[in-house]
C-alpha cells in the first residue's frame, strides 16, 4: 500500500495540508496583476503551495496562462534568456506547432536556434548567440507581455529559487534590467519564490535593491498543529491503521510543525505500524528520521570553522547574549567581530534565523541531532 505521506516531491492532492488562507490570498494576488514574493523557511512546502494556487488558477479561467521556472540550475545570464523565452513561449500554447510559430515571430531578430525531439513536451529547446542576446535583452524581458497582448491572455511567471540569479557575477545588471521591464508590464504578473529565506529577504526587502516595492511580500508560516493533527489521523484511517491524536500532537511537535518533517516522520511512523501507532514506534521513526538525514547534517558541520560550531552550541543552549564577554569565554567564540561574522555566515546558510528573542535554528531536527553530538 503506497503511504499517505509525501515529501522530497511536490504535495498535491490528498498529500497536501489545507493552507486555504494562503491559497486564497495567493490567487488573489496573482489574478488581481499582484507581483507576489513568497519568503519562508526552507522546506515549508512554497512551491507545492504556489503549484496548487496556479493549477485552480488554470481550471477556473481560460484565459490565464501559467510559466514556471526553476532558476536552481540557470548560472549564466544566457542560460536564463534561454530558460526563460522557452518556458514562455510553451506556457503560452499547449500545442508545439504554435510554439515554433511564436518562436520565430517574436524572436525574429534574435535568430533563434529552435529545436523539437521525439517529445515535443520536453524536448522542445532555444538557443542565441551571446552577441544576438546582449542586443536584445530588454525584448526577450518583455516577451510574456507582448505574447499576452497579440494572444488577449493573462500570464502569470513563477521563478522558484529566485535567490539563485544572486550568485551570478552579472546579476546586479540584471536585476536591473528586470525591474526596469517587468514593472511596466500590464498583462503579466510574477511570483518568485526560493529556498533561501535570508538572500530573498535581501533581495526583496532591502530599501538599496531594485525589487524593494515590487509586489507584495507574502511571509508563509508553519501550519497549525490543529490542522496537521487532523491530517496525520485522516492519513492513518484512510489507510486502515490508526493513530491517536495524542500520539499525532506529539509527532508534530518533536520537528517544531515543520512541513518537511511532519510528513517524512510521518511517512516512517506509517511504515512502521501494522495498526496502531505507539510510542515506541515514534520513538523508532523519530530515529529514523535523524539517520536519514545524518549525512547532510555531517556535511553541513564540515564546512564549518571551530568558532562557528561553537556559536551553534551557544544558541543550541539557549544563551541569547551572543557578543558578551561570558558567552564568548564560554563557548570559545572570539572576539565581538567574528562573533557578528559568524552570525551572519550562519544565517546565509540557513542554519540560523534571526527573530525578536534573538537566534534559533531553521532547521529542528538537525538541532536535535547537534545538540546530541555537540552540546555537553
Amino acid at each position: 500500500m503506497k503511504s499517505p505521506f509525501q515529501y522530497g516531491k511536490l504535495a498535491e492532492g490528498t498529500t497536501f495540508v489545507n493552507r486555504l488562507k494562503e491559497k486564497q490570498m495567493l490567487k488573489n494576488n496573482l489574478v488581481s496583476g499582484i507581483n507576489t514574493m513568497l519568503i519562508s523557511p526552507r522546506r515549508l512546502g512554497k512551491s507545492s503551495l504556489v503549484k496548487l494556487a496556479t493549477t485552480e488558477l488554470l481550471n477556473e479561467n481560460k484565459e490565464i496562462k501559467v510559466c514556471y521556472i526553476d532558476a536552481f540550475t540557470l548560472n549564466t545570464e544566457e542560460g536564463f534568456y534561454q530558460a526563460f523565452a522557452r518556458e514562455v513561449i510553451k506556457s503560452a500554447s499547449n500545442r508545439w506547432e504554435s510554439w515554433l510559430t511564436t518562436g520565430k515571430k517574436y524572436l525574429q531578430a534574435l535568430s533563434p536556434r529552435i529545436s523539437i525531439g521525439s517529445d515535443p513536451m520536453y524536448d522542445f529547446s532555444i538557443g542565441f548567440e551571446m552577441s544576438a542576446i546582449k542586443e536584445n535583452e530588454l525584448e526577450l524581458l518583455n516577451l510574456p507581455e507582448k505574447i499576452a497582448q497579440a494572444k488577449k491572455i493573462k500570464m502569470i511567471v513563477c521563478i522558484d529559487e529566485f535567490q539563485n540569479f544572486a550568485k551570478m557575477k552579472t546579476y546586479p545588471e540584471l536585476e536591473q534590467k528586470m525591474r526596469s521591464v517587468w514593472q511596466h508590464q500590464q498583462n503579466v504578473t510574477y511570483c518568485f519564490y526560493g529556498s533561501k529565506r535570508h538572500m530573498m529577504m535581501e533581495i526583496f526587502n532591502s530599501s538599496s535593491k531594485p525589487f524593494y516595492r515590487f509586489g507584495q511580500i507574502m511571509f508563509l508560516s508553519k501550519i497549525a498543529e490543529n490542522e496537521w493533527v487532523d491530517f496525520i489521523v485522516n492519513a492513518f484511517g484512510r489507510t486502515g491503521k490508526s493513530i491517536s491524536s495524542e500520539l499525532a500532537k506529539t509527532l508534530v511537535s518533536k520537528v517544531d510543525l515543520h512541513s518537511w518533517y511532519v510528513q517524512q516522520l510521518s511517512h516512517f511512523v506509517w511504515n512502521l505500524t501494522e495498526n496502531e501507532v505507539t510510542e515506541d514506534i515514534l520513538m523508532q521513526a523519530t530515529e529514523q528520521v535523524i539517520d536519514a538525514n545524518l549525512p547532510l547534517y555531517q556535511r553541513e558541520c564540515e564546512a564549518l570553522s571551530a568558532t562557528q560550531i561553537n556559536l551553534l552550541a551557544a544558541v543550541a543552549s539557549g544563551e541569547q547574549m551572543l557578543a558578551s564577554a561570558e558567552v564568548t569565554a564560554k563557548y570559545r567564540l572570539g572576539t565581538s567581530q567574528n562573533v557578528s561574522k559568524n552570525k551572519k555566515t550562519l544565517q546565509n546558510a540557513d542554519l540560523l534565523e534571526k527573530t525578536k528573542n534573538g537566534f534559533n535554528f531553521l532547521d529542528p531536527v538537525f538541532k536535535q541531532w547537534f545538540v546530541s553530538e555537540y552540546v555537553r
